[in-house]
């Protein structure tokens, strides 16, 4: 997984101060060039976890390059969708089915974490959503269970715990839960736990 370099951050302070680099970063997001597709999707990502508004008029833009081959830019275009979910979660209902492509794609760790995390913040938003996300947030939890990644997808499944829940969801995700609650070691017991709080608050 590529780490925030030190590149990405000044690329990024750079295009949060000007609204037209920023808007050149948008455009590379659909240019032919792999390497710049996924370096400005990473500006993108830092400038949307610093100040979400700016980065929302090109939700659009952001949404279609779900659509890139290379998983780095679809992974980086999920953290800034699930940082525009506040913002605009209407139009990130557009995103589900790139997020459900994404969480079951079997070579890429970072891009099924980022769909996670998508997912669960998107589905935290409405009863409804949590119904039409969960079927997804539940074989995601199955599948990956044990995986490298599966503890921060836990983390995502906290927030969701904590959000607003269809009582059939609740009851759903608590059942789910409660083996690694009651029998999980360390942090996945920890986290387990924690999802089980949530639920019952």
């Amino acid at each position: 997984m590529s780490t925030r370099s030190d590149d990405v951050k000044e690329a990024a302070a750079a295009a949060a101060k000007n609204k037209k680099t920023l808007e050149k970063h948008v455009e590379n997001l659909s240019g032919s060039s792999r390497r710049e597709r996924q370096m400005s999707a990473a500006i993108i990502s830092v400038v949307a976890k610093e100040d979400p508004e700016k980065v929302a008029p090109h939700i659009n833009e952001i949404l279609d390059a779900l659509n890139r081959p290379e998983a780095q830019t679809r992974w980086e275009v999920l953290d800034t969708l699930t940082q525009l979910v506040p913002v605009d979660s209407r139009s990130c209902d557009k995103a589900l089915v790139g997020a459900e492509t994404a969480l079951f794609d079997e070579d890429s760790g970072p891009l099924r974490l980022a769909a996670m995390r998508f997912l669960c913040t998107y589905g935290a938003t409405t009863e409804n959503r949590s119904e039409k996300v969960w079927p997804l947030i539940d074989e995601g939890i199955q599948c990956y269970h044990g995986d490298l990644e599966f503890l921060d997808m836990l983390v995502g499944v906290i927030e969701f715990s904590a959000g607003k829940l269809a009582p059939q969801v609740k009851g759903e995700l608590a059942a789910r839960m409660k083996f690694d609650a009651e029998n999980g070691k360390g942090q996945l017991k920890k986290r387990a736990s924690r999802i089980e709080d949530n639920l019952k608050k």
